[in-house]
C-alpha cells in the first residue's frame, strides 16, 4: 500500500514539472473562478470542520466558491503532493497543520520539500489535541490510564488520523515520556475511527480538539487530558496531560500553503481576506465553538511557524524513534 501511495506521489511530482515553466498568472480580478482548497482528511473530521467554515466566508467574500476537496492518505501527502503538483496560479490551494510539519522528518522517501515547494498564505488558528477513551476503558484519569497500560504492556491499541499526524505523534510522545506500550492503528480519518473507538474495538485517541470534544460532549467518549502545557480556554474541566506528565506538550496549527510560485500579489489577497475573516465576530465565535484560538498572521509570520514547527516535530521524531518508509 506504502509503494502505491508513493508512486501515487511521485506522478504528482512529476506532472507539477510540466506546470513549472507556465508564465504567473495575473492578480487582476482574483478570483474570477472557483478556488480548490485541498485537505488530507476525511469529511467530518476536525481539519474538514474548520476548513468548510472557513470555505464558506471565502466564498461569501469573494463571490466564487471556494470548494474543499477531501484527498486521504499518507499522512496527508498524497493531498500536499497535489497541491504542489498544480499551477500556482491560486486556484489550488493546501489546507496545512502539524501533519506537513512533521512528515517531513517521518516520512524518508518523499518526493518533495514541504518548505522549498510550498509559499505560506495565512495562518487561521491553533488547537490542543485531547486524549479520549472508550467508556468502556476503566481509566478516569491520565495517572489511571498510565497505571493500566503498565499493566497491560501491548494489549491497549490507539487510533490515529494517519501516520504522521499530530494525533500520531501525540500518541508517540506519550508512549516515549511514559513509557506505555501502546498499539497504533492509523485511519484515514479521525472520523473514521470513532466508531472502532466508541465499540472500544481501538481504546482511545489523541485527537483534534473539535471532534473529540464534540464527542466527548455527547457523551460517547470520556475525555481524560488536553495535550496543550496548560488547561485549553474552552475546556477549562479537562486537565492539561502535563499536570500528571511534566513536559508533555503538542500544540498545532491550521493555515493555508499554496504551490512555490504563486504569486504575490495573490497571496496578499489571500492572507488580508483571511485576517478579515478572522476579525468577523461570528467566524471567530464558530471558530471558537471547535476549541480553536484564531491565530491570524502576515505570509512571513506563517511561514517562520511551519518552519519552527518543522525543526520541533523533527526533534520529537528523533526522540520517539518512529519512522515511515
Amino acid at each position: 500500500m506504502l509503494r502505491i501511495l508513493r508512486n501515487s506521489i511521485f506522478g504528482l511530482v512529476f506532472i507539477s514539472t510540466l506546470f513549472s515553466a507556465a508564465p504567473p498568472a495575473s492578480a487582476a480580478g482574483y478570483p474570477d473562478r472557483p478556488v480548490h482548497w485541498i485537505i488530507g482528511f476525511s469529511a467530518g473530521g476536525p481539519v474538514d470542520i474548520v476548513a468548510r467554515i472557513m470555505a464558506q466566508w471565502l466564498s461569501d467574500r469573494f463571490g466564487q466558491q471556494f470548494i474543499v476537496e477531501n484527498r486521504t492518505g499518507s499522512g496527508g501527502n498524497i493531498a500536499a503532493a497535489a497541491a504542489i503538483a498544480s499551477p500556482a496560479d491560486g486556484y489550488t490551494l493546501l489546507f496545512v497543520a502539524p501533519n506537513n510539519a512533521i512528515s517531513t522528518s517521518l516520512y524518508k522517501k518523499l518526493p518533495f520539500d514541504f518548505l522549498r515547494d510550498t509559499v505560506p498564505v495565512a495562518s487561521i488558528m491553533q488547537l490542543t489535541n485531547m486524549l479520549v477513551v472508550s467508556n468502556a476503558f476503566p481509566a478516569k484519569t491520565v495517572q489511571e490510564f498510565i497505571d493500566y497500560c503498565k499493566a497491560n504492556p501491548g494489549k491497549i491499541s490507539f487510533a490515529s488520523s494517519g501516520n504522521g499526524t499530530s494525533v500520531h505523534m501525540s500518541a508517540e510522545l506519550f508512549k516515549v515520556m511514559t513509557k506505555c506500550d501502546m498499539v497504533h492503528v492509523p485511519y484515514r480519518g479521525s472520523a473514521i475511527a470513532f466508531p472502532d473507538i466508541i465499540s472500544n474495538k481501538v481504546q482511545l485517541i489523541f485527537d483534534n480538539l473539535p471532534s473529540a470534544m464534540e464527542q466527548a460532549k455527547g457523551g460517547t467518549v470520556r475525555a481524560l487530558g488536553v495535550t496543550s502545557p496548560q488547561r485549553w480556554p474552552s475546556v477549562p474541566d479537562v486537565p492539561a496531560i502535563a499536570e500528571t506528565v511534566p513536559g508533555f506538550e503538542s500544540v498545532g496549527f491550521y493555515g493555508i500553503s499554496a504551490p512555490k510560485g504563486t504569486p504575490g500579489e495573490v497571496i496578499e489577497i489571500l492572507n488580508k481576506a483571511v485576517n478579515e475573516a478572522l476579525k468577523d465576530p461570528k467566524l471567530v465565535a464558530r471558530l471558537t465553538e471547535t476549541g480553536g484560538i484564531p491565530k491570524p498572521m502576515t505570509p512571513a509570520e506563517f511561514g517562520k511557524l511551519v518552519t519552527d514547527e518543522t525543526e520541533k516535530w523533527r526533534k520529537v521524531v528523533e526522540f520517539a524513534g518512529v519512522s515511515v518508509d
